[in-house]
């Protein structure tokens, strides 16, 4: 009788090891998908990546903060902004509840953000629909090739349009 009950459990463990086993190969074989943000979300996720570091110039970034503000931008401007990163991946602790990082990776210089900073950020990837994912007491939300264009004559309009993103999340 216990040889049998042991067979029991080494078959199970084995069950379970090979179910593991076959849940991260298929997970790390998943590849990145194509996502897209429009409107408020859009370009809530432009301006929060414009105020940490993006490689826009002063007028841009100016512009940025008084759309984001629902203030018009002061010089009419025909031309569009876009705001890019190579990545961003912000992560929680649900054990350290104070813990919370987010980087943000630009063509030239990589951005880190604790604290308030990163929960803005953290908050806006899910508000633009980004999913996160949990594993041993984190929480991660992370996209990459973000590229987002905002066309301040448009959203001057108030018909909800003007700011459109693109980006690959699912790592």
């Amino acid at each position: 009788m216990k040889l049998i009950m042991t067979l029991r459990v080494k078959r199970l463990a084995a069950l379970a090891l090979a179910g593991v086993i076959g849940y991260a190969t298929a997970a790390s074989s998943a590849s990145a998908a194509s996502a897209t943000a429009s409107g408020p979300s859009a370009l809530a996720l432009a301006a929060v990546v414009a105020s940490h570091g993006s490689l826009l110039g002063p007028f841009d970034k100016r512009a940025m903060m008084r759309l984001f503000d629902g203030k018009g931008v002061i010089i009419p401007r025909v031309n569009k902004i876009t705001v890019a990163a190579d990545s961003i991946v912000c992560k929680m602790s649900d054990v350290d509840i104070t813990a919370r990082s987010c980087d943000l990776v630009f063509k030239s210089h990589k951005h880190t953000l604790t604290g308030r900073d990163a929960n803005q950020v953290y908050g806006t990837l899910a508000i633009a629909g980004v999913a996160s994912e949990g594993a041993a007491g984190s929480i991660a939300a992370s996209i990459m090739k973000l590229e987002c264009t905002i066309d301040p004559m448009v959203i001057k309009q108030k018909a909800g349009g003007g700011a459109e993103c693109t980006f690959e999340s699912g790592q």
